[in-house]
């Protein structure tokens, strides 16, 4: 779908908006796409009104699920049925529906945001303060027992996490501080946390990311009404522009895993466009990598 590859010395390809709207919606705070490819659709959240979506782009069948908390993510689970990063901690949906808790950990002014599952099997959850206070939120693994073990415990918003398609990178952004980081995995540990890439204050802050089958990372852009892809070492590669200001994360999805979905977001804006709140969808942009249903 680019009209032009980048080369060495070349500028970044840049193309007029081309995404279109998958799910026509109002959400608040749209955020976490995923594509669950046991059930064949995309999973997604509106944080602030407590819900959780899935759609089916092949029959346009569409499901909603109130959560009794708001709920940061949402994430398939083997077997059926939903991990979820809540107000309080994380917790269970079975196939049937049923709830549990799996981890309860309520902390006044903190709610759950972000999470992406390992190819272990593991959970990674981030949390926030409301008020976005530095250090107020965490980046925590949570094991299919629910074990936890800390990963970066003084956060201001925990968002975007993804892995290289070996799985020997993780990268990660903690939304006010513009960065997106880039750690090595030992085991089941991030260590050597460095700078990946910095997003000028003009341009936004990074939100929600995905790394596609190139290790490529592609990351949406909160008032900066764009999603970029960086190439592995860091240098921008391809812009698209969108016509929202608020794009919130973008995944991969459709039975090829080419189709790239965004979430977006009306919260705070006086006159949201009028696609603000939808998933918007920009067909063939890629390739996605596979992802892993949380174990437990």
């Amino acid at each position: 779908m680019w009209s032009e590859a980048v080369t060495k010395g070349e500028s970044v390809t840049k193309r007029k908006p081309v995404a279109e709207v998958a799910v026509h919606e109002w959400a608040e705070l749209g955020e976490g796409p995923t594509w669950d490819a046991e059930a064949g659709h995309l999973i997604w959240v509106d944080i602030l009104n407590s819900r959780v979506h899935t759609y089916d782009p092949s029959s346009g069948r569409r499901t909603v699920l109130a959560t009794e908390q708001h709920v940061g993510a949402a994430k398939p689970r083997a077997g059926g049925g939903l991990v979820v990063n809540l107000r309080d901690g994380v917790g269970l949906y079975g196939p049937d529906g049923a709830f549990s808790w799996l981890l309860r950990e309520p902390v006044a002014g903190r709610r759950g945001n972000d999470a992406a599952v390992a190819a272990d099997g593991a959970l990674w959850a981030g949390t926030m303060r409301y008020d976005e206070a530095p250090g107020g939120g965490s980046l925590t693994r949570v094991a299919p027992d629910g074990t936890t073990t800390p990963v970066f415990p003084e956060v201001a918003v925990s968002n975007g996490i993804g892995w290289s398609p070996d799985g020997t990178l993780m990268y990660y952004a903690d939304s006010p501080t513009r960065r997106i980081d880039v750690c090595r995995m030992d085991g089941q540990r991030p260590v050597d946390r460095r700078e990946f890439t910095v997003i000028a204050e003009p341009d936004g802050f990074p939100d929600g990311l995905t790394v596609d089958a190139d290790g490529c990372v592609w990351v949406a852009l909160w008032d900066g009404g764009q999603v970029r892809r960086y190439t592995p070492d860091g240098a921008l590669d391809r812009v698209l522009p969108l016509p929202v200001a608020r794009p919130t994360a973008c995944a991969f999805g459709g039975p090829d895993l080419r189709d790239l979905y965004v979430t977006t977001a009306r919260a705070g804006l006086d006159r949201p466009h009028p696609m603000a709140g939808s998933v918007l969808v920009v067909q063939d942009a890629g390739q996605g990598i596979p992802g892993t249903a949380f174990a437990g």
